[in-house]
């Protein structure tokens, strides 16, 4: 199994919409603990368990899925400290999908 780079690690993951939350991963990289600090739904903290894989050298894809319903999936550049994201959630005309783009900094 590769070194997941990102275990046992906390980062401020700034999101392009204005979001940023603080992201700390468990020693063995299977569990996140999010705490939104900015932007919408500030003050939400949620411990949620992890599916990663390694991807290419130092980039994971790593998702969840929140007790709201709403599913995550990150692709983690640990090279450049960078972050695509997409997360679905409901709304009352279907579920939807958005498209982001973030960056990492280890705190």
């Amino acid at each position: 199994m590769s070194t997941l780079t990102y275990a046992g690690k906390k980062f401020r993951f700034t999101v392009d919409n204005g979001t940023v939350f603080h992201n700390t991963y468990a020693p063995d990289g299977t569990e996140l603990r999010y705490e939104t600090v900015a932007g919408p739904g500030t003050g939400t903290v949620e411990d949620v368990d992890l599916h990663a894989a390694e991807v290419a050298t130092g980039v994971f894809l790593v998702g969840w899925t929140e007790k709201s319903g709403m599913s995550i999936t990150h692709a983690m550049n640990m090279n450049s400290n960078t972050v695509h994201a997409f997360w679905t959630y409901e709304t009352p005309d279907g579920r939807v999908g958005e498209l982001h783009t973030g960056t990492l900094e280890e705190l």
